[in-house]
């Protein structure tokens, strides 16, 4: 940074000053500029920062508006005020010393005065008015530089309604001598097309001259003109075909100055601007494009060196061959390059590959079955930018067969996404596949509660707003709509008994909808019941006025009468007299309408009663008034898209502060200096989730009418880790049909045969087969953009047409579940047909009794999929401790597996069995081997046991047991390793276990293998997993101590969390629900902040900051370990979950 710094400091007098003399190039140590940038540089703080400009703006406002400052000093000044604005200090009070500076000085005070307008000023800026005076005059000047500098501030920034006033000079420009105000004079012309292309028509042949122009600089600047109005209109430029393509071969043939190369490449940017229009004019016009084969061939032999520069005109051209009219050896060559871009190991390339591909595949569909492979390894890419990229792809090539396991992928990124951007998009882009892939009602339901829950108040009004509209205009089956409907009952009602307060305003809204309209199809479902779980939804303090309207609304569509009417009139009481004027009207709808059930039944009318109702989506009845209001001088109507293209226009450049980026699911934090918390109060900017966000996104009223069914633009990925990481994020357990729930819970049964293959390996092709199914030339592609063979699932009905009643085609439940293991779909139709559900068994010679009788979890003899702290935990809960580990004093159970786990605790080592001890866990087993594990923990270590017992009366020789992790060391701490084993006997192997790379969940994975007396060797592999928290230890510290070892570490993180509200004060719970579960030592709890402490074995410290803010729980931790702040914060969130 600070040979930027110093570069930033040589380079500034040159520029700036203006002056002429030898030693200008070296920054004065008495520059004013200078010792303000040295001053900037030297702060440690924003607030120092802030002070020192705020006296150095002062001193230049004084400055400035004295009488007797020389137009010298008006420059050094306008420097520096310039450097302020640049830092983002307001300077207003120069801007009309600019203006002046521009119009007064010399033609070098001129420059900086020019440079300052442009810096300060937008183009509708109200003082910009007064500069139009001096680019008339210098427009008119002799002087080359003043000429220059009036055509550069034109081009860059003008008011639209002065454009007038100054074109018949700029055109007069197009015919001067020197070609660079030629060329400056088209980019201004350029800026007029941009802002008032209407003003611009008349001079299109001069276009064509700037065109035809004989030097290289103003050709190329006229191309910015074509290329846009090319964009527009293809077909009235058709004409100019030959001579984009002469131009292109006179650069690729080298025939430009020298000047013009880059890297030896001649003309880079020109090429790239050429191969654009070439793109647009040969588009679908086959005599076109014949014209353009042999120079894009040309290009593409001659840009392949190694170098970023040709890589992007390869890109351009593979882009112009699969967009022009095809041409087979054309096509072939294109393929190539992008095969070699995907499987470039340089992250770029890659990327360029992926876009060129996601391009490309809309055309040519069966060229990513040639790369499916790389794809695969993509979505496991660590760069998240690859990751996108590569779920975009996918998200071009979904179709019917492959949209469960896409959108599987979609949701998991969703999941660890930080970028706010990337989650409205993906959540766009997921909510229409569900809509127009979804291959059952469950299945639809489900990932739309997903897409609510990730997407929060963040996503697009217009998800909600369809997914509503498609519930309540249905299908073309009577039977489907109330299947789908009941669903949706059942799911939100779910949703509302577990935890709603975890769920996003927008979500509560559409529940609330759903509920009130449908809930009565469910009749086993009492209304009571229902108002009561909303009447909950307005008890929460996150609630939004929006959110409670909402349930207002549905709680006066459900009250009947009975029970439901002292609810509906307890909260009509609460609201009536609300300060919310919206609310006190719904309150009082309420208390009328669930008091005359008549007057509801002809005011709230349900969809059987309701009559077809004809929309005039095209606002007819307005024209009358539209056109009033057009004689009045309105502005015509324009389109959102067209609005926010005007905008992006109107504001180029961002000047808005990127929101700050957190950890997985992490709320915004702004703690900006790195100190000693016990030194610092946390009292800036802590915000949680909280319910004001709903207004972030624009108004959420529900539009039925005319929404439009296209949501997003990109998409991305996630990592594999199963459930674990996908907890990270709040969202509602998805409900399963039984026969979906069958079928995940045989999903895990299956593990496939030993194969030559490995297993990574294999799992990426059971993926490939499942995310490329349907793409290959028998099956029907069903493209973005492109034809459809697929009949869409959601069809909505017609306007004005009934529905049929009549008997539609049953939609099949026997779907996998979305949950289920990905590289266990499509396997039977799509991969070998050897593999089985037996465990991987290695064995010279294999029989068939062990394949018979080897039985496993999980496919590879794991434990659960999920373990978290409560999973492991004894039967009786009154030896259970809330780390999960059981006591050492148990009772006898009569339950056969508790007597039997009993039986093997007997042979704990001595010097472990008065210690607590995790629930035995059976690990694998086959007709006489057993093998079995627990975790003991010790003071200062942990220890793996695990038992291998031999049912058999035979005895056992040979037995090899074998461990490896990648995120633990292993350490075997028995005396001497089990070789033999009697008949029904039973050992114990004790391992030490330490972390080597901290992870949520950690992993042991091994192979025991035996040798019968009468069998040969066999082989089986087993896992064992456990929480990150049973490494976890108290750290005894002082508050000094802590505050010099935080300052010590660099890797934090930073989220809010949820008090616990018992009776004790919430931060004191909280705390001791912390202490107590993983284990953390409470330094010191000062007010509403406390400092908290822990290691992970051996020796790795970690400390936590809490303060109380805004009702949350706002914490910060910090480690010199990485992942370790984001593994703890993980298993904090989740232990107050399950208190």
């Amino acid at each position: 940074m600070s040979d930027v710094v110093e570069k930033t400091l040589t380079a500034l007098p040159s520029l700036l000053s203006l002056d002429s003399q030898p030693g200008s190039a070296k920054l004065s140590s008495t520059s004013k500029l200078g010792n303000l940038i040295r001053g900037i540089t030297e702060l440690r703080s924003k607030h120092e920062e802030e002070k020192l400009i705020q006296r150095e703006l002062a001193s230049i406002k004084e400055q400035i508006s004295s009488p007797n400052t020389s137009m010298r000093q008006m420059k050094e000044l306008m420097v520096r005020a310039i450097y302020c604005e640049s830092l983002g200090y307001e300077a207003s009070f120069s801007y009309i010393h600019a203006i002046k500076l521009a119009q007064q000085g010399t033609a070098l005070e001129k420059r900086v005065g020019y440079l300052a307008v442009s810096l300060f000023l937008n183009e509708s800026h109200e003082l910009l008015l007064l500069l139009v005076n001096t680019v008339l005059k210098d427009l008119q000047s002799t002087n080359l530089i003043e000429v220059c500098m009036a055509l550069t501030v034109v081009s860059q920034m003008f008011p639209k309604d002065m454009i007038p006033a100054i074109l018949p000079l700029v055109e007069e420009k197009l015919n001067h001598p020197k070609e660079i105000i030629r060329r400056k004079a088209v980019l201004a012309l350029y800026k007029f097309y941009l802002i008032a292309p209407n003003q611009v028509q008349h001079i299109h042949n001069k276009f064509r001259k700037a065109l035809c122009d004989k030097d290289p600089g103003v050709m190329t600047a006229s191309l910015h003109i074509y290329l846009q109005m090319i964009q527009e209109n293809p077909e009235g430029y058709k004409d100019l075909t030959a001579s984009f393509v002469t131009i292109l071969k006179q650069v690729v043939g080298g025939k430009l100055p020298m000047d013009f190369n880059y890297h030896s490449v001649p003309a880079p940017w020109l090429q790239l601007q050429l191969l654009r229009i070439l793109s647009l004019l040969g588009k679908n016009d086959q005599s076109t494009s014949a014209i353009m084969y042999e120079v894009l061939d040309e290009s593409l032999r001659r840009a392949e060196m190694n170098h970023n520069i040709t890589y992007a005109i390869l890109y351009e051209c593979v882009k112009c061959i699969y967009t022009i009219h095809p041409k087979s050896d054309l096509l072939e060559k294109a393929a190539k390059c992008i095969g070699n871009f995907v499987l470039s190991p340089k992250i770029n390339l890659k990327y360029l590959g992926l876009k060129a591909l996601t391009y490309v595949v809309q055309q040519d569909p069966k060229l990513a079955l040639q790369h499916q492979m790389t794809i695969i390894e993509c979505l496991d890419h660590s760069d998240l930018i690859i990751k996108r990229e590569t779920l975009e792809l996918l998200f071009r090539i979904t179709n019917a067969q492959n949209v469960v396991v896409i959108v599987k992928k979609m949701l998991e990124f969703l999941r660890i996404s930080v970028d706010d951007y990337t989650t409205i998009d993906l959540v766009g882009k997921v909510a229409e596949l569900a809509e127009k892939y979804a291959p059952d009602n469950e299945w639809f339901i489900e990932t739309m509660n997903t897409v609510f829950s990730v997407g929060g108040d963040m996503m697009q009004p217009d998800i909600p707003n369809s997914f509503l509209k498609l519930l309540s205009e249905g299908f073309d089956s009577v039977e489907e709509d109330r299947k789908l409907r009941l669903f949706a009952v059942d799911s939100y009602i779910s949703l509302l008994q577990e935890e709603p307060g975890k769920l996003p305003q927008r979500f509560l809204q559409v529940i609330s909808w759903v509920l009130g309209e449908y809930s009565h199809l469910r009749e086993e479902v009492e209304p009571t019941v229902v108002l009561r779980l909303l009447a909950k939804l307005l008890d929460m303090k996150q609630t939004s006025s929006e959110t409670k309207s909402w349930v207002l609304m549905a709680m006066t569509k459900l009250c009947k009468g009975g029970a439901g009417v002292s609810v509906s009139q307890e909260v009509s009481e609460t609201y009536s007299s609300s300060m919310d004027t919206v609310l006190r009207q719904r309150a009082q709808e309420l208390q009328y309408l669930s008091q005359d059930s008549e007057l509801r039944a002809r005011v709230l009318l349900r969809d059987a009663d309701l009559e077809p109702v004809e929309v005039d989506s095209s606002l007819s009845f307005l024209d009358g008034f539209v056109s009033e209001a057009l004689a009045a001088g309105a502005a015509p109507y324009k389109p959102p898209h067209q609005r926010q293209e005007e905008l992006a226009q109107a504001k180029a450049l961002s000047l808005e502060p990127y929101g700050l980026s957190l950890p997985i699911s992490m709320s915004s934090c702004s703690i900006t200096d790195r100190q000693s918390p016990t030194l610092l109060s946390m009292s800036s900017g802590l915000s949680g989730d909280s319910a004001d966000l709903s207004h972030k996104g624009g108004s959420t009223t529900l539009k039925l009418d005319g929404v439009k069914r296209v949501w997003g633009r990109e998409g991305y990925l996630v990592q594999r880790e199963a459930v674990e990481e996908a907890a990270q994020v709040e969202v509602p357990s998805p409900l399963r049909s039984p026969s979906q729930q069958a079928d995940a819970d045989s999903s895990h049964s299956q593990t496939p045969t030993p194969t030559p293959t490995p297993e990574p390996e294999q799992e990426k092709q059971q993926l490939a087969s499942s995310l490329f199914f349907g793409l290959s030339s028998q099956s029907s592609v069903c493209l973005m953009g492109k034809s459809e063979p697929t009949p869409q699932r959601f069809r909505r009905k017609a306007k004005g047409q009934s529905s049929s009643a009549g008997a539609t085609e049953q939609i099949s439940n026997s779907l996998v579940s979305t949950s289920s293991n990905v590289d266990n779909l499509l396997c039977n139709n799509l991969l070998d047909s050897n593999i089985t559900s037996e465990p991987a068994v290695s064995s010279s010679e294999q029989t068939s009794e062990l394949s018979h009788g080897l039985t496993a979890a999980n496919g590879t003899c794991d434990i659960e999929a999920e373990l978290t702290d409560s999973d492991i935990k004894g039967s009786n809960p009154s030896v259970t401790g809330d780390n999960g580990l059981v006591a050492a004093a148990e009772d006898p159970h009569e339950d056969p597996d508790r007597a039997k786990d009993l039986c093997l605790i007997s042979h704990l080592p001595a010097e472990l069995s008065e210690l607590c001890h995790s629930e035995i866990t059976s690990l694998c087993t086959n007709q006489s081997l057993e093998l079995s594990a627990c975790h003991v923990q010790k003071e200062d270590s942990l220890v793996l046991v695990v038992f291998i017992s031999n049912s058999s009366d035979s005895a056992i020789q040979h037995i090899l047991l074998d461990l490896d992790s990648e995120q633990l060391e292993i350490s075997c701490v028995s005396d001497s390793p089990v070789e033999d084993l009697r008949g029904h006997g039973v050992a114990a192997c004790q391992y030490s276990l330490t972390v080597k790379r901290p992870s949520v969940h950690v992993e042991v994975v091994g192979t025991v293998s035996q040798q019968l007396p009468v069998e040969t060797l066999q082989a089986v592999q087993f896992s064992y997993k456990l929480p990150l928290t049973s490494f976890i230890r108290p750290l005894t510290v002082s508050t000094e101590e802590y505050g010099t070892m935080w300052l010590a570490f660099s890797h934090d993180t930073k989220q809010n969390l949820t008090l616990i509200s018992d009776d004790q004060e919430p931060l004191t719970a909280t705390l001791n629900v912390l202490k107590r579960k993983l284990q953390l030592h409470v330094v010191e709890v000062i007010g509403m902040e406390g400092i908290l402490a822990c290691q992970l074995l051996q020796d790795q410290p970690c400390l936590m900051h809490c303060r109380v803010h805004a009702g949350t729980l706002a914490v910060w931790l910090r480690s010199p370990v990485p992942d370790l702040p984001d593994c703890l914060i993980y298993h904090c969130q989740r232990a107050l979950q399950e208190h």
